[in-house]
């Protein structure tokens, strides 16, 4: 997932770089593609968190590394 995130990001990052060097007149279709962007994004994040609450894999996680915090200060 993380290399979906990144491009999510450099695309979004593009995208904001081509709407500031863009005239005037483009500025609304500009403005419309960015929040194209941030819609994508916003909708893998949410897949992301729901597929990791399902799975269990965030409370492993952190309970992980709760236990190797506990191990190393006690």
């Amino acid at each position: 997932m993380l290399p979906i995130l990144i491009s999510l990001h450099v695309l979004a990052v593009r995208t904001a770089h081509r709407a500031r060097s863009r005239l005037a007149a483009d500025d609304g279709q500009s403005t419309a593609e960015y929040a194209l962007v941030l819609l994508g994004a916003a909708t893998v994040a949410a897949l992301l968190i729901s597929w990791a609450a399902r799975s269990g894999r965030i409370t492993g996680l952190l309970n992980s590394v709760l236990d190797q915090v506990l191990s190393r200060v006690g």
